[in-house]
């Protein structure tokens, strides 16, 4: 599936902004970019976002603060810059959901 460049850069740079130790929904970013309902698109956007650079993709979780499946390294990363996980399994969005 083919998307407008701009649109990919505009989910990227949003991402961009997520500080270390924070964490944002797809929702979230989708929101960000006055795409309310979108959140999938921003998922499948950040799946291929190797492909246009370095951008802390990691930060992004679901809404219940669950991390993509699949990708072991994301928790890793995660844990690195000081996100607990909470019940071993969620981000506890409440402590670390980012605020812009």
């Amino acid at each position: 599936m083919a998307y407008d460049e701009a649109l990919i850069y505009e989910i990227l740079s949003a991402v961009e902004e997520i500080p270390p130790g924070k964490v944002a929904s797809y929702g979230q970013i989708a929101s960000l970019i006055g795409r309310d309902k979108n959140a999938r698109l921003v998922g499948r956007v950040l799946g291929m976002a190797e492909y246009y650079g370095e951008y802390p993709c990691h930060r992004v979780v679901n809404h219940a603060g669950r991390t993509a499946p699949g990708w072991r390294e994301q928790r890793l990363l995660l844990e690195a810059e000081g996100v607990i996980f909470k019940d071993g399994q969620h981000v506890d969005m409440k402590k670390y959901q980012w605020d812009p």
